[in-house]
């Protein structure tokens, strides 16, 4: 196996993942598109109860079409769906799709997060503006991009604190890589009571998100639920990848192991009111077979990097400029 890839810590550190962004400040929401070079093996899994998706159902593996050409995280609730539509578009200008009867179709499955009561102006009128966003994102999709408050996360928010976008990276003791990419906009906490230590600490990284660790035992409040509110409209987004060969019943799996990352990051994870979604990609770049041992290593990195890409997502969030915002994380406990 290959040793000693190069790492910028982002879900593109897996060969053939790119990824771009698009927002709006006045309307405080966004889009992030996920775009493989080639067609990659995919699947899901959705075990929150109010979820927004486009285009799942081919994910599973009992369906004809295997491979996707992306993947489109969104806010907007369901308005936010025709952000795949715009990705869509911008692919089909390139030639990419699943052929049929001569014609291409790209396959890009979506899911979008609820930001509609996040202060921003959501008075757009008849056309919502996420084809538009998923249009540039797409567009913009590239081997680098920002953290926090940005595409998909730009609206997001967490119990009080600002959510927003994070991506992580892992290399397995084999060398495949294994990468997460969120969009965060949990109902609960994601720090232990009202401390700023993370409940993702003990998987933290190289201080990605502030390098304070577990903090104490028994922080006041850590253990007590608290939500931001009773309705439906809490969400976290995830796209995990890896550079390993699967197919599409491992692809299922990694999306399922993947899902614990919720609960390493977050309390309370998957509730009857939460939209949770994650996305598992393979691109198929590495050299090697992963065996069964392989696919677990990878799936436990994937929910570890999904635990990760939550923190960071709330540690480099900024607060959106709208009356009554939510402070960011270094607002309320410094860099």
């Amino acid at each position: 196996m290959e040793q000693g890839k190069s790492t910028a810590n982002l879900i593109t550190d897996v060969a053939g993942v790119r990824v771009g962004s698009a927002d709006d400040p006045k309307l405080a929401s966004g889009v992030t598109a996920v775009i493989f070079d080639e067609p990659a093996v995919a699947s899901i899994a959705i075990h929150g109860g109010a979820p927004a998706v486009r285009d799942t159902a081919l994910l599973e593996p009992e369906m004809t079409v295997e491979r996707v050409d992306g993947f489109v995280l969104s806010g907007g609730s369901a308005f936010g769906l025709d952000a795949a539509g715009g990705a869509m578009a911008r692919l089909a200008e390139k030639g990419r799709g699943f052929l049929a009867h001569g014609i291409r179709v790209p396959i890009v499955p979506g899911a979008s997060l609820f930001d509609l009561a996040n202060g921003g102006d959501k008075a757009w009128g008849r056309p919502p503006p996420y084809w538009e966003m998923g249009y540039r994102a797409a567009s913009a999709a590239g081997p680098r991009f920002a953290l926090g408050t940005v595409g998909a996360g730009y609206g997001a928010n967490a119990f009080g604190l600002k959510g927003g976008l994070g991506s992580a990276s892992a290399l397995s003791s084999r060398g495949f890589q294994v990468g997460a990419l969120v969009a965060a906009n949990p109902g609960g906490r994601v720090t232990r009571g009202e401390s700023p230590h993370f409940w993702a600490a003990p998987y933290e990284r190289d201080g990605e998100f502030g390098g304070r660790g577990h903090g104490p035992d028994h922080p006041e409040d850590h253990l007590a639920l608290r939500l931001r509110s009773d309705g439906v409209g809490n969400t976290i987004l995830v796209v995990v990848a890896t550079d390993a060969a699967l197919v599409t019943a491992q692809a299922k799996r990694l999306a399922i192991m993947a899902q614990s990352g919720f609960a390493l990051a977050c309390r309370p994870a998957l509730s009857p009111v939460d939209g949770d979604v994650v996305f598992a990609a393979a691109t198929a770049r590495a050299t090697g077979t992963p065996d069964v041992r392989d696919l677990t290593e990878i799936g436990m990195l994937a929910a570890e990097c999904v635990a990760r890409s939550i923190a960071r997502a709330v540690y480099e969030a900024t607060p959106l400029k709208v009356p009554g915002a939510l402070p960011s994380w270094r607002q309320r406990f410094g860099a």
